[in-house]
């Protein structure tokens, strides 16, 4: 089975809307990757579903994690039919599941119990109020009725215990998301078939042919793997989702999905129980995981350089980063009017043409431009005119003219509009000078952009012109990644945290961390202060512990070099995963790369100016990378030098500099790491070469302004 996309649905929502943990998780993943959702309710989830489906030109397999059918005699006994997709329809008629996730499926359980007699299968009403024929303890089951499908005893793995379909409430139980989950499926399924895709619902149907394929899974199957995510502090119920889609999609790739579609299984028992795709297989799926994951985690090994590089050219520092980085947020559907900033998890498609009709662009006089030719035309005038929003009433005669105002629709025999200040009128007739151009003043419909057309793709970061274009095209809710958390600590004994406490002449006040805060706040990121350590290395450790839990990323600056006092370096090489690179440029040098505790962490140097340079030459498309809105590659152009410098080889320089009247590039006066008024006076970089050269006044220079970096 060749497959464009595997979609991976959790459906474990809780009572009332909300995110996180024990809410709704999708998992994405295609060609380019995996990527999660987390939805607050099943509505949102079926939207979300019926949307991305339906805009998915290949073949799509939905693997979810509930059962699709009951034990042996269930189906019968609730609907006189042994095959379980009948129960499918069944559930549709009668369950309500509202946008806010309130449902009725206790009372349609209590329903199913009465047709089966005596207490009946089902058990756990987890209401306050008791319920008629539903008990809250297991009952005997019914004669006949086995308490596990076939498939709930085809793989215990790591010790799982099965869970009963007939149990609705307590730990771990599936009876209530599957009643949820068919009816909703059921729903889905109907959506799709008036949208055009022919869906299959396996192992009931033949999946040969299908557009989109409905399979049940047990997101239990890669239970070892899923702890390792979750004790690495990723949500459960998110990695579950991640791994089973990355798992399912490779075996599509290498074509070992089609023997789980064949599971050694009685027909009769696919057809009236089904079957969860992996069932007895789950080492099938460990061995189809990419021994590299996707997010939300990097390989330990990312910043690793090659064997041999000592000092790393700038170009070849930025190349291994851009390769080593992938998002590592999740995502959410946000509404339109309120994802200003965000950055677009997915590609966007017009809803609707803009204009969805054809309109005048100016106010005057609607026509039939066949009807006209040279010379001053008289035309009478019908009753009535059309203005945006209030469109004439009916068709106006091919020797007739309309009033027509801005944006109004062009009423059906009008194709040419005159403007208004080339007319005369006598509120009977209209004349003007012919001939007008056929067309004229009109817009097209679709002329901005048609129906179906793509909008804006993945990674875009949404500006207010973007919020119109989405709004025009009818694309009132958008798929974003979460904002990127960016905490910074600053290390030092020799640093004060804030300028309003008392220094003694060795120490100095903190600038890096106010300065590196504002750069991820106005980079659009979420900026977490994380304080500021003394060079205690038990205390540094303890304080990324917890920032590790609590941000994406770690900003550092001091102590990311080789000397006594460098406990940063030193504990990130010993307790984490450490590439301490020697970049070869001016100012800066050392700059730490590592992970601690699956959190990347950049260690800047500690003088103000080259953790600054390192952060607006390394930070700021490294975040746009993690952040999903790609590698990010500052704006420069070239300008005569207002200076002088010889440069020798070996190293590239960045200067603090800035454009004087004329239009050249002027450099601050002391090239000192320490000088930060230098990085205040200027307005932006001069970018010198690796190589040797020499600038004289009027030579042309690289600048690179402040605002290339996203810095205002």
């Amino acid at each position: 089975m060749t497959l464009a996309r595997v979609l991976t649905l959790d459906w474990s929502a809780a009572g009332a809307p909300k995110r996180g943990a024990d809410s709704i998780w999708i998992g994405d993943t295609d060609a380019h990757g995996t990527a999660t959702h987390n939805l607050p309710t099943r509505a949102d989830a079926l939207d979300w579903l019926e949307r991305r489906i339906a805009g998915e030109a290949g073949t799509v397999l939905l693997a979810c994690d509930f059962c699709f059918g009951l034990p042996a005699g269930g189906a019968r006994a609730v609907t006189g039919d042994d095959t379980a997709l009948t129960l499918w329809g069944w559930f549709a008629a009668r369950i309500e599941d509202g946008a806010d996730n309130r449902n009725n499926y206790r009372a349609v359980a209590a329903e199913m119990n009465r047709r089966f007699g005596g207490d009946g299968p089902f058990w756990g009403n987890g209401a306050k109020e008791d319920i008629p024929n539903l008990p809250r303890r297991k009952p005997a089951l019914p004669e006949g009725i086995a308490d596990f499908r076939k498939a709930e005893l085809a793989d215990q793995t790591a010790g799982q215990r099965p869970m009963s379909p007939w149990q609705l409430a307590g730990a771990g139980a599936v009876g209530a998301q599957s009643i949820l989950g068919i009816a909703a499926l059921e729903r889905l399924r109907a959506q799709l078939a008036a949208a055009g895709k022919r869906v299959a619902v396996w192992p009931f149907e033949p999946v040969d042919g299908a557009d989109v394929t409905f399979a049940e899974a047990y997101f239990s199957l890669l239970a070892a793997e899923v702890a390792a995510e979750v004790k690495a502090g990723a949500v459960r119920d998110e990695a579950q989702v991640r791994l089973h889609g990355q798992a399912f999609y490779a075996l599509a790739e290498g074509g070992g999905l089609e023997g789980l579609l064949r599971p050694d299984a009685p027909a009769e028992t696919l057809r009236s129980e089904g079957w969860y795709l992996g069932a007895g297989h789950a080492d099938v799926l460990r061995r189809a995981l990419p021994a590299v994951l996707t997010p939300p985690r990097l390989r330990n090994d990312c910043f690793a350089m090659p064997q041999g590089v000592d000092w790393v050219p700038v170009d070849t520092a930025l190349a291994a980063l851009d390769a080593a980085l992938v998002p590592i947020v999740t995502t959410k559907v946000r509404k339109t009017h309120e994802a200003l900033g965000a950055v677009l998890a997915a590609d966007t498609v017009a809803r609707r043409a803009n204009p969805p009709r054809p309109n005048s662009a100016v106010d005057g006089y609607g026509f039939a431009h066949a009807a006209r030719g040279s010379g001053v035309q008289t035309m009478p005038l019908v009753t009535g005119r059309a203005a945006a929003g209030q469109p004439f009433d009916g068709a106006v005669p091919s020797a007739m003219a309309v009033r027509i105002l801005t944006g109004a629709i062009l009423p059906d025999g009008v194709d040419t509009v005159v403007l208004e200040e080339d007319c005369a009128t006598d509120g009977a007739r209209v004349s003007f000078d012919g001939p007008v151009k056929a067309g004229a003043n009109t817009r097209k419909a679709g002329e901005d952009m048609d129906a179906g057309q793509p909008a804006l793709p993945r990674g875009h970061k949404l500006r207010a012109p973007d919020l119109a274009l989405l709004s025009a095209l009818g694309i009132g809710e958008v798929e974003v990644y979460r904002q990127l958390r960016v905490g910074v600590l600053s290390t030092g004994d020799e640093i004060i945290s804030r300028p309003d406490l008392p220094a003694e002449p060795h120490q100095i006040y903190d600038a890096n961390r106010p300065m590196l805060l504002s750069l991820a706040a106005g980079w659009g990121y979420e900026a977490v202060d994380l304080g500021h350590v003394k060079d205690r290395p038990a205390q540094i450790a303890k304080r990324l512990d917890a920032a590790a839990a609590k941000v994406d990323v770690i900003l550092t600056s001091g102590g990311a070099s080789a000397g006594d006092e460098d406990h940063v370096s030193r504990l990130l090489r010993e307790r984490g995963t450490l590439s301490s690179w020697r970049i070869a440029l001016k100012p800066g040098r050392p700059l730490a790369l590592a992970l601690w505790n699956g959190v990347p962490v950049l260690g800047l140097p500690g003088n103000p100016v080259a953790a600054l340079v390192c952060a607006l030459i390394f930070g700021r498309p490294a975040f746009s990378k993690l952040a999903g809105s790609g590698w990010a590659t500052p704006q420069g152009f070239t300008v005569p030098a207002a200076f002088e410098k010889a440069k020798k080889p070996g190293r590239r320089e960045f200067l603090r500099a800035r454009l004087n009247a004329d239009g050249a590039a002027e450099v601050f006066g002391s090239e000192g790491s320490g000088r930060i008024s230098g990085l205040s006076w200027a307005e932006g970089l001069v970018e010198l070469p690796d190589g040797a050269v020499t600038v004289k006044k009027g030579d042309p220079v690289r600048f690179l302004p402040y605002s290339g970096f996203g810095l205002n």
